[in-house]
């Protein structure tokens, strides 16, 4: 394919265009969580994030950014195939922006992206090792802080994790903060959404998987044993920020895990803990 047509470019001066319904209210998670999912959309903020989305294959909506980033987004632009559509880029200042996003745009071009159909945990984990299968993989239930989501993401990819599955309840991988916390290594790892919970544990039994969940619990065996026993195929679970685990999770486990801990510590955030329990299985 050709290079993709020169940007569609559209000066704004009015915060309330209807045209830039994708970026209104930013900065309002309850909102945003419902409406970008509901419409097919995600918000790719700043060029590197959107140069990382392009390079998984993810087509933008439109772009909006002020004036001095148009030059540096007309070269992103140009890695896109030409599929025979122009991408609008809306351009305005910044205190336009702030008033549209509800704050103030400061890393670049916000970009609304067409978000990727999930695939079925049976497909991703297929997929995985080009073709040969996942082998560690990471589950997140119910985990609600984004900026944990996205730094765990960002230790997944860092660390070798295969494929990451949230549960039903678990905040969106795709959402602003996350993608920009995880520096866009959301679009990396591959990633689905578990339909039932904790009853989706059943299609990673099928395949070959060993579930170990990261909790407190009196028969807890060491993350040292683990390693020690290494599993096949792999699954971390990990739980949301106060409570951890639930209950259900961790009967369904089919074992429990902890991180030896000193200095009187009993845990570790919950990002933290999935960096060191993803590089100590690291295979």
């Amino acid at each position: 394919m050709g290079p993709v047509p020169a940007p569609d470019i559209h000066p704004i001066t009015d915060p309330t265009d209807e045209r830039l319904a994708d970026y209104v209210s930013l900065t309002d998670v309850a909102l945003r969580s419902r409406h970008e999912p509901s419409k097919g959309l995600y918000i790719a903020e700043s060029s590197t994030v959107l140069r990382r989305a392009l390079g998984a294959g993810h087509r933008p909506r439109s772009v909006l950014l002020s004036p001095r980033w148009l030059p540096d987004l007309v070269t992103t632009l140009a890695s896109l195939p030409d599929d025979g559509t122009t991408v609008p880029v809306y351009v305005a200042e910044p205190d336009v922006l702030a008033a549209i996003t509800g704050f103030h745009v400061h890393r670049g071009a916000l970009a609304s992206m067409h978000r990727p159909a999930l695939a079925s945990v049976h497909d991703l984990l297929a997929a995985a090792r080009g073709g040969t299968g996942a082998r560690r993989v990471a589950i997140l239930e119910d985990i609600v802080d984004h900026t944990n989501v996205g730094a765990i993401f960002r230790s997944a990819a860092g660390l070798g994790v295969d494929a990451v599955l949230v549960t039903p309840r678990c905040a969106d991988p795709l959402y602003r903060r996350s993608v920009r916390v995880s520096m866009g290594t959301v679009f990396q790892v591959p990633w689905t959404r578990l339909e039932t919970w904790p009853g989706g544990l059943e299609d990673l039994r099928a395949a070959g998987f060993t579930v170990a969940a990261l909790a407190l619990a009196d028969d807890a065996v060491s993350l040292d044993d683990l390693v020690a026993a290494p599993r096949e195929r792999l699954a971390l679970m990990l739980g949301t920020e106060g409570d951890g685990l639930s209950r259900g999770a961790v009967e369904a486990a089919d074992l429990v895990v902890r991180i030896p801990m000193a200095g009187g510590v009993d845990s570790l955030n919950v990002a933290a803990a999935s960096a060191v329990a993803f590089w100590a299985t690291r295979t």
